[in-house]
């Protein structure tokens, strides 16, 4: 059984940086695309990030030049380079991996919060 494990999440100042890691780990399997998203409370969740196995990215419009995503494809692991932080970035995150087969995964979310 596939899971995907996150870390990196905390809580940073405003223009603050961190970095968010996702892991899949189980069964050997092939992964497409792999990606961010987001919830703040009260909101719905939303797409940060997203990579295909080929290194194709999207991002969403208000993380455009201060969010990075990459994969090491090796080792079926995203991550999410985040700087310039603004107390809007405030979510929970979690990653999202579509496997082949069509199965669409979900991690259990890793808390950001960003401090005025």
């Amino acid at each position: 059984q596939v899971r995907l494990v996150e870390s990196g999440g905390g809580l940073v100042q405003a223009g603050g940086s961190l970095r968010l890691s996702c892991a899949a780990s189980g069964t050997r399997i092939s992964i497409n695309a792999m990606g961010w998203y987001r919830q703040a409370p009260g909101k719905q969740r939303e797409l940060v990030a997203i990579i295909t196995s080929g290194g194709s990215t999207n991002y969403a419009d208000n993380v455009k030049g201060r969010f990075t995503i990459s994969r090491d494809n090796p080792k079926n692991t995203v991550y999410l380079q985040m700087n310039s932080l603004k107390p809007e970035d405030t979510a929970d995150y979690y990653c999202n991996a579509n496997v082949a087969g069509g199965t669409s995964l979900w991690g259990k979310g890793t808390p950001v919060t960003v401090s005025s």
